[in-house]
């Protein structure tokens, strides 16, 4: 997985490119929300769009995203969840844990709502 951020006023933007299945892609993801964290950067949207793939690992990541984040006060929402990952959240419920929209501007405009 590569791992590219960038701003969107004050929302962090992530876009994960390849295929999401644990090892090294939890270091990285991990890292980067701490680091913006730090840098109290707590409005993050994670871009779907380019991920091939996700295992369960990968919905793992995902997961302890949104708990580090809502742990220190932020919120995480995904834009552009592809077909495959939108059966993935449905079949383990997690639909309903994670705001997700079918674009990056609405993600983007949902945290000035």
């Amino acid at each position: 997985m590569k791992l590219t951020s960038r701003e969107i006023g004050d929302v962090i933007v992530l876009e994960p490119k390849g295929k999401i299945m644990g090892g090294p892609d939890a270091t990285t993801l991990h890292d980067k929300l701490h680091e913006f964290i730090d840098q109290n950067k707590k409005k993050v949207v994670i871009d779907l769009a380019k991920v091939d793939w996700m295992n369960s690992t990968g919905l793992g990541i995902l997961i302890s995203g949104l708990t580090t984040l809502r742990n220190n006060g932020g919120e995480l929402k995904l834009a552009n969840v592809t077909q495959k990952i939108k059966s993935l959240l449905t079949i383990t419920k997690l639909i309903t844990v994670f705001e997700s929209f079918d674009s990056l501007d609405e993600a983007v405009a949902s945290f000035n709502k």
